[in-house]
């Protein structure tokens, strides 16, 4: 267990993220449907995927595929005070609940964007410490691996492997891989 992951669950509660009707499903460790084909990743994947990017006070941290706003919370409270998230939702929809979520926690560190058509991520504040993408992409995309910072890390479903991606001082690029995950598809 990770002491600082835990306090950030507790104190960012999956509850505030889900749309109404599904609430009661705050307690279960599964994905739960938030509408428009997308859902609210499984708690203990989430947790498995923050362990893995390593957020540290003050960086600047991407959220691509950012949903209701749940991943933003927790990576904005990781971030600290001192650090940023930009969070990425191709549906507009999703756009508006992800903010109206977070705004509500009064976490102000964050904020959202409606992805570009046909872009992955977003360029205009590259490059980011940190990436986060929850959803799975069926390659790794190009456009996020410019997008992260010599020394950052990003962390990526690809089909049914999550990719842990890091980037040397020198702009090279280190993966490695854990199968045996389930997404949903990367909108394009």
């Amino acid at each position: 267990m990770n002491p600082v992951l835990d306090e950030m669950f507790y104190k960012v509660p999956r509850a505030n993220f889900l749309p109404t009707e599904h609430t009661v499903d705050t307690g279960l460790d599964v994905p739960v449907p938030i509408g428009f084909g997308q859902t609210n990743s499984q708690p203990s994947t989430v947790y498995q995927m923050l362990e893995w990017l390593d957020v540290r006070e003050g960086q600047t941290v991407l959220d691509v595929g950012s949903g209701s706003g749940w991943t933003t919370a927790l990576l904005a409270n990781l971030a600290g005070p001192h650090g940023r998230v930009v969070a990425v939702e191709k549906i507009p929809q999703l756009v508006r609940f992800g903010r109206e979520n977070v705004e509500r926690l009064g976490i102000t560190n964050a904020t959202f964007h409606k992805a570009k058509k046909g872009l992955v991520g977003w360029e205009d504040q590259a490059p980011y410490e940190r990436i986060l993408v929850s959803a799975s992409a069926n390659t790794l995309p190009s456009q996020l691996v410019k997008q992260l910072g010599r020394g950052g890390r990003m962390v990526i479903p690809v089909r049914n492997t999550i990719l842990v991606i890091d980037k040397d001082a020198a702009g090279d690029v280190d993966r490695f891989e854990y199968p045996g995950f389930v997404f949903v598809p990367l909108v394009s």
